[in-house]
Protein backbone atom coordinates (compact mmCIF):
# COMPACT_ATOMS: atom_id res chain seq x y z
CA UNK A 1 0.00 0.00 0.00
CA UNK A 2 1.61 3.09 -0.95
CA UNK A 3 1.44 5.99 1.52
CA UNK A 4 3.32 9.50 1.35
CA UNK A 5 2.66 12.77 3.73
CA UNK A 6 2.85 16.16 2.32
CA UNK A 7 2.69 20.02 3.42
CA UNK A 8 1.93 22.66 1.62
CA UNK A 9 0.37 26.32 2.28
CA UNK A 10 -2.94 25.02 2.47
CA UNK A 11 -4.79 21.35 2.54
CA UNK A 12 -5.05 21.82 -0.55
CA UNK A 13 -1.87 22.49 -1.72
CA UNK A 14 -0.38 19.69 0.34
CA UNK A 15 -2.76 16.61 -1.59
CA UNK A 16 -2.26 17.92 -4.73
CA UNK A 17 1.22 17.89 -4.39
CA UNK A 18 0.87 14.09 -2.80
CA UNK A 19 -1.42 13.10 -5.74
CA UNK A 20 1.53 14.82 -8.20
CA UNK A 21 4.05 12.84 -6.72
CA UNK A 22 2.44 9.15 -6.54
CA UNK A 23 0.98 10.09 -10.06
CA UNK A 24 -2.91 9.23 -8.98
CA UNK A 25 -6.21 10.86 -9.37
CA UNK A 26 -8.11 12.50 -6.24
CA UNK A 27 -10.82 9.44 -6.14
CA UNK A 28 -7.95 6.47 -5.85
CA UNK A 29 -6.31 7.98 -2.61
CA UNK A 30 -7.53 8.64 1.15
CA UNK A 31 -6.61 11.73 2.67
CA UNK A 32 -5.97 12.04 6.11
CA UNK A 33 -5.42 15.79 7.28
CA UNK A 34 -3.03 16.10 10.36
CA UNK A 35 -2.53 19.41 10.50
CA UNK A 36 -5.07 22.02 8.92
CA UNK A 37 -2.42 25.02 8.99
CA UNK A 38 -2.71 28.50 9.64
CA UNK A 39 -1.29 31.70 8.06
CA UNK A 40 1.16 34.23 9.37
CA UNK A 41 2.48 37.58 8.65
CA UNK A 42 5.27 37.66 6.33
CA UNK A 43 5.86 33.82 6.74
CA UNK A 44 6.21 35.20 10.71
CA UNK A 45 4.04 32.55 12.53
CA UNK A 46 2.55 30.76 9.61
CA UNK A 47 2.06 27.04 10.06
CA UNK A 48 1.98 24.65 7.05
CA UNK A 49 -0.71 22.31 6.46
CA UNK A 50 0.12 18.81 6.60
CA UNK A 51 -1.73 15.31 5.16
CA UNK A 52 -1.25 11.64 4.52
CA UNK A 53 -2.58 10.40 1.24
CA UNK A 54 -2.90 6.59 1.10
CA UNK A 55 -3.12 4.78 -2.31
CA UNK A 56 -6.60 2.35 -1.99
CA UNK A 57 -5.91 1.07 -5.79
CA UNK A 58 -3.92 -1.45 -5.74
CA UNK A 59 -2.71 -3.93 -8.13
CA UNK A 60 -2.65 -8.07 -7.62
CA UNK A 61 0.27 -8.95 -5.88
CA UNK A 62 2.51 -11.22 -7.67
CA UNK A 63 1.42 -14.65 -5.95
CA UNK A 64 -1.76 -13.41 -7.13
CA UNK A 65 -1.07 -13.48 -10.40
CA UNK A 66 0.64 -16.61 -10.79
CA UNK A 67 -1.76 -19.92 -10.75
CA UNK A 68 -0.91 -23.00 -8.32
CA UNK A 69 1.47 -25.48 -9.94
CA UNK A 70 -0.82 -27.96 -9.63
CA UNK A 71 -3.54 -26.25 -12.05
CA UNK A 72 -0.85 -24.91 -14.16
CA UNK A 73 0.50 -28.56 -14.92
CA UNK A 74 -3.23 -30.06 -15.55
CA UNK A 75 -3.92 -27.01 -18.41
CA UNK A 76 -3.30 -27.64 -21.79
CA UNK A 77 -1.98 -24.98 -24.02
CA UNK A 78 -1.72 -24.78 -27.59
CA UNK A 79 0.50 -21.96 -28.37
CA UNK A 80 -0.25 -21.50 -32.23
CA UNK A 81 2.66 -20.28 -34.28
CA UNK A 82 3.42 -16.85 -34.57
CA UNK A 83 3.31 -15.03 -38.01
CA UNK A 84 6.11 -12.24 -38.70
CA UNK A 85 3.15 -9.69 -38.57
CA UNK A 86 2.26 -10.41 -35.12
CA UNK A 87 5.51 -10.64 -34.17
CA UNK A 88 6.15 -6.86 -35.20
CA UNK A 89 2.60 -5.90 -34.17
CA UNK A 90 3.96 -7.19 -30.30
CA UNK A 91 7.09 -5.15 -30.96
CA UNK A 92 5.79 -2.32 -31.66
CA UNK A 93 3.59 -2.88 -28.92
CA UNK A 94 6.35 -3.01 -26.55
CA UNK A 95 8.09 0.30 -27.48
CA UNK A 96 4.71 2.35 -26.90
CA UNK A 97 3.94 0.37 -23.59
CA UNK A 98 8.11 1.30 -22.69
CA UNK A 99 7.23 4.94 -23.85
CA UNK A 100 3.95 5.57 -21.97
CA UNK A 101 6.11 4.10 -18.84
CA UNK A 102 8.33 7.23 -19.00
CA UNK A 103 5.49 9.91 -19.74
CA UNK A 104 3.90 9.49 -15.74
CA UNK A 105 7.39 10.67 -14.81
CA UNK A 106 7.63 13.49 -16.99
CA UNK A 107 4.19 14.47 -16.17
CA UNK A 108 4.45 14.17 -12.13
CA UNK A 109 7.54 16.65 -12.77
CA UNK A 110 5.13 19.05 -14.34
CA UNK A 111 2.51 18.66 -11.90
CA UNK A 112 4.78 19.12 -9.30
CA UNK A 113 6.27 22.95 -10.57
CA UNK A 114 2.76 23.77 -11.62
CA UNK A 115 1.91 22.85 -7.68
CA UNK A 116 4.68 24.59 -6.22
CA UNK A 117 4.18 27.92 -8.44
CA UNK A 118 0.33 27.68 -7.72
CA UNK A 119 1.49 27.55 -3.80
CA UNK A 120 3.44 30.60 -4.49
CA UNK A 121 0.74 32.61 -6.06
CA UNK A 122 -1.34 31.53 -3.46
CA UNK A 123 1.30 32.22 -0.53
CA UNK A 124 1.73 36.03 -2.05
CA UNK A 125 -1.83 37.14 -2.09
CA UNK A 126 -2.02 35.51 1.68
CA UNK A 127 0.62 37.93 2.32
CA UNK A 128 -0.64 40.72 0.97
CA UNK A 129 -4.32 39.88 2.46
CA UNK A 130 -2.19 40.03 5.68
CA UNK A 131 -1.14 43.49 4.93
CA UNK A 132 -4.74 44.83 4.61
CA UNK A 133 -4.12 44.37 0.55
CA UNK A 134 -7.55 42.82 -1.07
CA UNK A 135 -7.25 43.77 -4.64
CA UNK A 136 -3.92 42.02 -5.66
CA UNK A 137 -3.68 40.35 -9.01
CA UNK A 138 -1.16 37.95 -9.34
CA UNK A 139 0.34 36.72 -12.40
CA UNK A 140 3.52 34.78 -13.62
CA UNK A 141 5.83 34.06 -16.34
CA UNK A 142 8.60 31.14 -16.73
CA UNK A 143 11.46 30.95 -18.19
CA UNK A 144 13.77 27.91 -18.11
CA UNK A 145 14.44 28.17 -13.82
CA UNK A 146 13.25 31.38 -13.50
CA UNK A 147 9.85 32.07 -12.69
CA UNK A 148 9.17 36.09 -12.62
CA UNK A 149 5.62 36.80 -10.47
CA UNK A 150 4.01 40.19 -11.55
CA UNK A 151 1.97 41.84 -8.54
CA UNK A 152 -0.43 44.84 -9.26
CA UNK A 153 -2.53 46.62 -6.32
CA UNK A 154 -3.48 50.23 -6.07
CA UNK A 155 -1.69 50.12 -2.72
CA UNK A 156 1.58 49.07 -4.61
CA UNK A 157 4.07 51.15 -2.30
CA UNK A 158 3.19 48.91 0.82
CA UNK A 159 3.86 45.99 -1.10
CA UNK A 160 7.58 48.05 -2.18
CA UNK A 161 8.30 49.64 1.17
CA UNK A 162 11.18 51.51 1.66
CA UNK A 163 13.87 51.57 -1.58
CA UNK A 164 12.19 47.96 -2.28
CA UNK A 165 12.81 46.27 1.74
CA UNK A 166 9.26 44.93 2.02
CA UNK A 167 9.61 43.39 -1.76
CA UNK A 168 13.17 42.13 -1.20
CA UNK A 169 11.64 40.19 1.75
CA UNK A 170 8.76 38.93 -0.09
CA UNK A 171 10.96 37.66 -2.72
CA UNK A 172 12.98 36.03 -0.51
CA UNK A 173 10.17 33.97 1.64
CA UNK A 174 8.16 33.62 -2.33
CA UNK A 175 11.51 31.63 -3.36
CA UNK A 176 11.43 29.73 -0.18
CA UNK A 177 7.99 28.10 -1.13
CA UNK A 178 8.72 27.80 -4.17
CA UNK A 179 11.09 25.61 -3.96
CA UNK A 180 9.56 23.30 -1.19
CA UNK A 181 8.29 21.14 -3.57
CA UNK A 182 9.38 22.58 -7.26
CA UNK A 183 11.02 19.22 -9.25
CA UNK A 184 14.15 21.54 -10.38
CA UNK A 185 15.22 24.15 -8.60
CA UNK A 186 13.29 27.86 -9.17
CA UNK A 187 14.81 31.46 -8.94
CA UNK A 188 12.39 33.43 -8.56
CA UNK A 189 11.66 36.73 -9.14
CA UNK A 190 8.90 39.43 -7.56
CA UNK A 191 7.81 42.98 -9.28
CA UNK A 192 5.14 45.37 -8.25
CA UNK A 193 4.61 47.48 -11.08
CA UNK A 194 7.48 48.34 -13.00
CA UNK A 195 9.61 48.79 -9.60
CA UNK A 196 11.92 46.40 -10.66
CA UNK A 197 13.07 48.64 -13.98
CA UNK A 198 12.69 51.89 -12.27
CA UNK A 199 15.01 50.62 -9.27
CA UNK A 200 17.91 49.50 -11.98
CA UNK A 201 17.75 53.01 -13.93
CA UNK A 202 17.88 54.35 -10.36
CA UNK A 203 21.02 52.57 -9.37
CA UNK A 204 22.56 52.62 -12.62
CA UNK A 205 22.40 56.83 -12.17
CA UNK A 206 23.80 56.47 -8.68
CA UNK A 207 26.67 53.77 -9.97
CA UNK A 208 27.88 56.90 -12.39
CA UNK A 209 27.54 59.09 -10.22
CA UNK A 210 29.19 57.84 -7.13
CA UNK A 211 32.19 56.12 -9.40
CA UNK A 212 32.99 60.05 -10.60
CA UNK A 213 33.39 61.22 -7.34
CA UNK A 214 35.37 58.67 -6.02
CA UNK A 215 37.65 59.32 -9.42
CA UNK A 216 37.62 62.86 -9.04
CA UNK A 217 38.54 63.27 -4.72
CA UNK A 218 40.76 59.69 -5.01
CA UNK A 219 38.77 58.58 -1.63
CA UNK A 220 36.53 55.19 -1.54
CA UNK A 221 33.25 55.71 -1.39
CA UNK A 222 30.89 53.12 0.08
CA UNK A 223 27.67 52.50 -0.65
CA UNK A 224 24.53 51.25 1.55
CA UNK A 225 23.63 48.02 2.52
CA UNK A 226 22.16 46.10 -0.97
CA UNK A 227 20.55 42.79 -1.77
CA UNK A 228 23.18 40.87 -4.14
CA UNK A 229 20.90 41.44 -7.22
CA UNK A 230 21.09 45.27 -6.60
CA UNK A 231 24.83 45.36 -5.84
CA UNK A 232 25.41 43.26 -9.26
CA UNK A 233 23.62 45.76 -11.06
CA UNK A 234 26.23 48.59 -10.35
CA UNK A 235 28.87 46.40 -10.93
CA UNK A 236 27.80 45.71 -14.42
CA UNK A 237 27.06 49.45 -14.84
CA UNK A 238 30.76 49.96 -13.82
CA UNK A 239 32.05 46.92 -15.09
CA UNK A 240 34.05 48.91 -18.35
CA UNK A 241 35.18 52.07 -16.41
CA UNK A 242 39.31 51.57 -16.28
CA UNK A 243 39.30 54.60 -13.61
CA UNK A 244 37.56 52.61 -10.76
CA UNK A 245 37.11 49.27 -9.15
CA UNK A 246 33.97 48.01 -7.67
CA UNK A 247 34.24 45.16 -4.59
CA UNK A 248 31.32 44.01 -1.79
CA UNK A 249 32.73 44.26 1.93
CA UNK A 250 30.58 43.09 4.97
CA UNK A 251 28.05 40.06 5.46
CA UNK A 252 24.27 39.34 4.48
CA UNK A 253 21.80 41.18 4.79
CA UNK A 254 24.49 43.96 5.43
CA UNK A 255 26.71 43.57 2.79
CA UNK A 256 28.05 46.93 0.54
CA UNK A 257 29.48 47.81 -2.39
CA UNK A 258 32.62 50.12 -2.46
CA UNK A 259 33.80 52.02 -5.01
CA UNK A 260 37.61 53.39 -5.26
CA UNK A 261 39.73 54.83 -7.45
CA UNK A 262 42.48 52.97 -9.47
CA UNK A 263 46.03 54.20 -8.72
Amino acid sequence: MKRITRRGATVEVAISSALATLGVTRDEVEVEIIEEGRKGFLGFGAKEAEVTVTVIREEPSVLEQIAPAEEIQAQTVEVPAETEEESKQKTEEKVEENEQQVEPKEARAQLSDEAAIAETEQYLKDVAKQMGILDLNVSHEIEGKYVMFQLDSSKAAFLIGKRGQTLNAIQQLAQLIANKSAEQFKVVRVNVGDYRERREQSLEQLAERMADRASRTGERVQLEPMPSHERKIIHNALSNRMDIETYSEGTDPHRYLVIEAIK
